[in-house]
């Protein structure tokens, strides 16, 4: 069960009980009492472990290794991923991009374009900096073509959703690659192909319907758009470099995910100083780090912008992803007092006697978790943490099947979305709407990619399983 030594052994019922409870404790933290989610996860982290029997002397190196392992994987990615996502914001290469994409797909496909911008920017970007960059170009069009807000802000907001849920460097996603060993090249292709069906089926075809049927208002106030303290960075740089450096982290991210898959095919030899040095390349943290250095170069120094500047714009990308980061390490510590306890294999026991498939469990569990207290990133850590022993190790698994379950834990975790949810209020401050009608826009529209993009990872799981 676990190399540490235990003050006590408990049984299955017991320990079962013990998560339950710890679960039940995390939630009345969070929702009723308000607690930040960072401190909530370590206090129930310490609470569990003393909880399930591990001995005091070895309380904190268990919650050092689960902290310390997740942050590994998780805070290169997010930071990194955070200040492309600036640079680009604040350089006006989402306005370059968007208006090209208005030219090419026309008027009469606004709503389209809107999306397909989106999902573009959704790949560095997160959400909720996303959909602000978006609003001034989303409100300019509605006010231009007529119509709803709902026709051209839901493919939008629904696109940065889908990307922010399922696809790598985003946090969500990173987490569970990490708490269960999952290829993070293959979860970032499978979740671009899981995200983009999932988003045109709930995001753009059910956002024209709802922009049919209920007329919202384009707000008067804009309050969106780069901070002017920033706007000296502005350089309107060429649709070429902004395309360029929305593909690059991609290609060498596939070519190390192609190289992996031709070395364990034998088709080269994966140990060789030229195969590892170009595998090496597309590691998600370095190819990452190529990008936001030629993004410095390109978006700033080669517009003649200080160094000074430039720092001062990457290092303002940090602030607001530093939350974000601590509740995902917090997630891991939780996870690692899960594993030490025992609690972890018990729920695998349980869910081995009770027949349910694992990707089925992990999809409730987030989904439950995410209604109850809001936040995908804790639903989704929490979800994780608890199926971990169930596939970290098992070899009745392969790679793929893995990376189909993290996909199905991303779309419990955002699964239903409503008050306790701050993207919740920020749509619905953000495009004027009162509460009622955000619940039947907004929380639908999360609630329709939670369940089909959880169809899609299981019709994955179950192609993979049949080879």
């Amino acid at each position: 069960m676990t190399d540490l030594d235990l003050a006590w052994t408990l049984s299955t019922p017991a320990l079962l009980g013990i998560a339950a409870a710890a679960i039940a404790l995390l939630l009345l933290l969070i929702i009723k009492a308000r607690v930040h989610a960072f401190i909530a996860l370590v206090i129930v982290s310490v609470l569990t472990a003393l909880a399930a029997g591990i001995m005091p002397g070895d309380l904190i190196d268990v919650l050092y290794d689960g902290f310390g392992s997740t942050l590994a994987s998780v805070a290169l990615l997010v930071g990194l991923g955070a200040m492309l996502g600036r640079m680009l914001e604040l350089s006006g290469g989402a306005e370059v991009l968007t208006d090209a994409l208005i030219r090419l797909f026309g008027e009469k496909r606004a709503p389209l374009a809107l999306g397909v911008t989106s999902l573009l920017f959704g790949f560095p970007i997160f959400f909720d900096a996303g959909l602000v960059v978006m609003l001034p170009i989303i409100f300019t069009i509605a006010r231009r073509l007529g119509g709803s807000l709902l026709l051209y802000a839901m493919p939008a907001a629904m696109a940065f959703s889908a990307m922010h849920i399922f696809v790598p460097p985003h946090p969500g996603p990173v987490a569970a690659s990490g708490l269960l060993g999952a290829n993070v090249g293959l979860v970032l292709i499978c979740g671009i192909i899981i995200a983009i069906p999932a988003w045109y089926l709930t995001g753009y075809l059910f956002g024209l319907i709802i922009g049919k049927r209920i007329d919202v208002a384009v707000p008067d106030v804009l309050s969106a758009g780069k901070d002017s303290s920033f706007a000296e960075f502005a350089s309107r740089p060429k649709l070429g470099h902004v395309i360029f450096l929305l593909v690059l982290p991609l290609v060498l991210i596939f070519l190390t995910t192609g190289l992996n898959f031709a070395g364990e095919a034998g088709w080269v030899d994966a140990e060789s100083t030229l195969i590892a040095s170009l595998r090496l390349l597309g590691e998600t943290p370095i190819a990452l780090l190529i990008t936001v250095v030629i993004a410095m170069w390109l978006l700033g120094w080669k517009h003649k912008k200080s160094q000074s500047l430039v720092e001062t714009v990457v290092d303002s990308a940090l602030g607001p992803v530093c939350s974000i980061i601590l509740i995902t390490g917090a997630g891991g510590m939780f996870g690692g007092v899960l594993r030490a306890s025992g609690i972890g294999d018990s729920l695998a026991d349980s869910l081995a006697a009770l027949g349910l498939p694992v990707i089925v469990a992990g999809f409730v569990i987030a989904a439950i978790v995410r209604i109850a207290q809001g936040s995908a990133t804790v639903a989704l850590t929490t979800a994780a943490a608890l199926v971990q022993p169930v596939v970290v190790g098992n070899p009745d698994f392969s790679s793929l099947q893995v990376v189909a379950i993290v996909l199905s834990l991303a779309a419990g975790s955002v699964f239903a979305s409503h008050v306790n949810d701050s993207g919740f209020w920020l749509v619905s401050r953000f495009f004027g709407m009162d509460t009622k009608t955000t619940l039947k826009t907004w929380t639908v529209a999360e609630t329709l990619l939670g369940t089909v993009g959880f169809l899609l990872s299981l019709a994955l799981y179950g192609v993979v399983s049949l080879f």
